[in-house]
Order: structure tokens, then C-alpha cells, then sequence
């Protein structure tokens, strides 16, 4: 079968859940493949970690020369492992990074490029995507027809399945250009842990907006005991009561939870932008022609401040 390169995302040698999910798809394409670019004392770790997940083969590209510069370097090096193994297809998750490696890669491959798939299917002459365009306006199928099919895959765009691959290991030494080197990381910080999860990769998430009052507590209890992240609109934000860390919509995070709860938003088409890919949609509003309301699966209409505590009673009692 036609080998599948799959980027992998992770955290200082911490496989994230997109990359699982990635191999998930991989697998209705061809053999999975994962490239692993970090430090080669993480390496072990995350092989055993990818393999459970379908990994037949993992190239582990040591980042100890690459790390200390932008994404060109990534680019670069998936470009020599893609010209050694041709493969069928390669798969990065559609976050910021990885957008960014995937248009390099495929101007170095002069190949055709498909952002923001929610879904991907095997197909006549390749890989079938399915995408929310036009702010969210219409859905659309798509494939590459030139070059090395490169699409990017937002988070929870499959659920991942474990299935053991032989993890074969591959040490790939990259050669990195002068060009690619332009850009020097000086200076990093970590981001505070909020104990929630990543906002784009939740499976759940409980957003807020101008309802709110900017009182977000009924907001962050509800995720908090539903395991899930906090959005919020673009309102709420502007207003200051959440960071910009937080916005769902077209100028904020693009988000396709299998659940999504809208509490105090009216659902412009801004926001729903960011969150119409989501599996089930719940819309809590006292205003009973919100537009949101158009959108969802379940609408409440009521306010919030006494829904939400009500279901985070319910949701924390039934937990046990």
C-alpha cells in the first residue's frame, strides 16, 4: 500500500491527541508513516506511543539543530523525507504551525494544498477532503491534483482508533538550508496551564458571550465538570472579561468539538464561522430568535445564569 506521511504534534516529546487522530485517517489512505521531529531522547517515548495507533514506520528526525529557528527548518526536513519515500499523501494538523509548514512544503513540492479538512476520505485519483468555507457558508468536497496531496486536518476531525503498527524506527538526518535558518527563536516562554484542555483540540467545549455579563464562572463550572474547554465570542473578548486565547470565530479559533454549548451568544455569522463543524451544537439564550438558534441541535431558551449552574449540578451528580 501507498505510504502516508503523518506529521507529528506533540509537547516536548508528548504525542498529542491530533496526531492519533491523523494515523486514524492515514489508515483509510494507504500505510501509515509518522515523522517525528523533536529530541532524540523524546524519541522512544513517543514511538511506542504512535505505534499503538497504526505507525508502521516512524522517522525520527533529531531537532537538536532545528529548534532553535521557525517552522523551515520542519518544512525542510519533510521534504527530503517525502522525496525518499513518495508518498501518497502527507497529513499535518491545521493548527497555526502546522499551516504554516504545509504551505512551505508544498511550495518546496509543487504540490496542491487543502487547509482546514474536516474530513478525509480515500477517493479516485486520491484523497477526498471535506471543508466549511466561505465562513462556514457551505461545505465543499475537494482533492489535490497536482503533486503530493499536502492537507492539513483540524483536531477532532476522527476519532482515533488503536490498532498496532510494527513502529519501525527510521533515523533521518535533514540537512537544513542557510535560507532556512533567516529566523532565530531568542527568547520562549511557556504558556500557563489552565488544567483545561487546548481549546482547538477539546472534545467538548462551553463557550460564552455577551450574555454573560462578563461573569464566565457558570461558563468555566460547566467545562470544568464536563472535562472541556472555555470559548467565547467575539464580544466577550473585545469587551476584555476573556483573552483572545479564548475566541471561537473567522478572527479567532476554529473549533469541531463533538459537543459545543453556546451560552449568551447570538450566533453572528462570525462565530459560527469558528464552530459550525462542531458534531452537536446546544444554544442557551434568553433572546428566542437568536440567530444561533438556526444552527443547533438543542436550543434552550432561558438564561443562562440559571441553566448552566442547573446542568452542572445534574452533569457533577451523575458523575457520581
Amino acid at each position: 500500500m501507498t505510504e502516508i506521511l503523518v506529521l507529528v504534534d506533540h509537547l516536548d516529546g508528548a504525542v498529542r491527541k491530533p496526531a492519533y487522530e491523523l494515523l486514524t485517517i492515514a489508515r483509510r489512505l494507504g500505510t501509515p508513516s509518522a515523522v517525528f521531529i523533536g529530541g532524540a531522547d523524546k524519541a522512544a517515548g513517543a514511538v511506542e506511543s504512535l505505534k499503538k495507533y497504526g505507525a508502521e514506520k516512524v522517522y525520527v528526525v533529531d531537532d537538536a539543530q532545528l529548534k532553535s529557528y521557525l517552522v523551515a527548518p520542519k518544512a525542510e526536513a519533510l521534504q527530503q523525507i517525502a522525496a525518499q519515500a513518495s508518498p501518497g499523501a502527507i497529513l499535518i494538523t491545521s493548527s497555526g504551525e502546522g499551516k504554516e509548514i504545509a504551505g512551505r512544503l508544498a511550495i518546496k513540492l509543487e504540490s496542491g494544498l487543502i487547509t482546514d479538512a474536516v474530513d478525509v476520505q480515500a477517493g479516485d485519483g486520491g484523497p477526498v477532503t471535506t471543508q466549511s468555507v466561505f465562513a462556514g457558508s457551505y461545505t465543499v468536497q475537494a482533492k489535490v491534483t497536482t503533486g503530493t496531496p499536502i492537507i492539513t486536518v483540524k483536531p477532532n476531525a476522527a476519532a482515533p482508533e488503536e490498532v498496532a503498527g510494527a513502529g519501525a524506527v527510521e533515523q533521518f538526518a535533514a540537512t537544513v538550508s542557510d535560507a532556512a535558518k533567516g529566523a532565530q527563536i531568542v527568547a520562549s516562554q511557556p504558556r500557563q496551564s489552565t488544567g483545561r484542555p487546548e481549546l482547538t483540540e477539546a472534545a467538548i467545549v462551553v463557550s460564552g458571550g455577551r450574555g454573560t455579563g462578563g461573569d464566565f464562572s457558570e461558563v468555566e463550572s460547566l467545562a470544568d465538570a464536563l472535562g472541556g474547554a472555555v470559548g467565547a465570542s467575539r464580544a466577550a473578548v473585545d469587551s476584555g472579561w476573556v483573552p483572545h486565547s479564548t475566541q471561537v470565530g473567522q478572527t479567532g479559533k476554529t473549533v469541531s468539538p463533538q459537543l459545543y454549548i453556546a451560552a449568551g451568544i447570538s450566533g453572528a455569522i462570525q462565530h459560527r464561522a469558528g464552530m459550525q463543524t462542531s458534531k452537536t451544537i446546544v444554544a442557551i439564550n434568553k433572546d428566542e430568535e437568536a440567530p444561533i438558534f438556526e444552527l443547533v441541535d438543542f436550543g434552550v431558551v432561558g438564561d443562562l445564569k440559571a441553566v448552566l449552574p442547573a446542568v452542572t449540578e445534574q452533569v457533577t451528580a451523575r458523575k457520581g
